[in-house]
């Protein structure tokens, strides 16, 4: 009778979240659920549908999705377990050499998608700089049909996820370069954008040098060139603003990601290279998350 049990999905996922929660993995049950979805090839609202009328697994099935929440519980990023991450309304191809997209990315890239809305030009213009899997860039196109994208990345093992994801989302309308934000203005793309960008965006790399993060997922697997912003975590923003004031037209807008501390140093920076109404906003869970300002 036991071994009959085994067999169902629903006795599986409660052995799989077992194992989840002895890795101490934050949210078990939708974890386990997304782990068979991705062996089954459905979805996890499909997984517990099949749950529900007590549908079997082969002792393949049962055996692939242990080895993957073994290997979770180890703290290997569930995206890079199943090739996926989703994000807004696309997923996108990740694994190992970038960084996988966080939800609470999805609220600052709310704010360029607003603010293209707004542009009257029949073809606005955003870039998003340091675009690691190419989420945000590939987020705006497929939301704003009407713009047009370029996208920065200098990671080489970042910009080939980027391209993979680029040419399954980007409907011709994106284009990934690979460079250095330092050297925007040599980029010859780029170059030839300067006073034409309606909307510049950026999650930069904002950890400070001296604050390891705490998740193994982002310490042992994020990339280190998505993370360390230098001593203060502001290098980076600090190299974009002066960038950016060449590319942005008047009355554009800047939108950079930040850790929730940072707000008042980034809308300083920003004040004194010539930005205007530098403002800060909370993400959903109300920590500040958000900093944008005009041109």
């Amino acid at each position: 009778m036991q071994q009959q049990e085994n067999r169902e999905i629903g006795a599986a996922l409660a052995e799989l979240r077992e194992v989840l929660e002895a890795g101490g993995i934050e949210d078990p049950y939708a974890e386990s659920e997304l782990i068979l979805g991705h062996v089954l090839g459905v979805s996890r609202g499909r997984v517990q549908a099949l749950a529900v009328l007590r549908e079997a697994l082969s002792a393949e099935q049962r055996e692939r999705a242990a080895e993957l929440a073994e290997e979770r519980a180890r703290r290997v990023p569930l995206q890079h377990l199943t090739g996926r991450a989703p994000f807004r309304g696309i997923e996108l191809s990740v694994g190992p050499g970038v960084f996988v997209p966080r939800p609470e990315t999805e609220t600052v890239v709310q704010f360029a998608i607003d603010a293209l809305h707004l542009v009257p030009a029949a073809e606005p213009i955003a870039v998003d700089l340091c675009t690691g899997s190419g989420a945000i860039a590939l987020s705006l196109a497929h939301e704003v049909p009407s713009a047009r994208v370029w996208a920065l990345e200098k990671s080489r093992e970042a910009h080939a996820w980027a391209e993979r994801n680029v040419a399954e989302w980007g409907d011709g309308r994106v284009e990934l370069v690979r460079g250095d934000v330092a050297e925007l203005a040599r980029i010859p793309e780029f170059a030839g954008l300067a006073g034409r960008v309606h909307v510049l965006v950026c999650n930069p790399p904002y950890v400070p040098a001296g604050m390891v993060p705490r998740d193994p997922e982002v310490r042992d697997h994020d990339p280190e060139l998505a993370l360390y912003g230098g001593a203060d975590g502001l290098d980076v923003v600090r190299v974009i603003s002066r960038a950016a004031l060449d590319l942005v037209v008047p009355g554009g807008l800047i939108v950079l990601e930040h850790a929730e501390q940072q707000g008042a140093a980034i809308r300083a920076l920003l004040a004194a290279d010539g930005w205007r109404a530098a403002a800060t906003h909370p993400d959903l869970t109300g920590r500040d998350r958000t900093t944008t300002a005009l041109r």
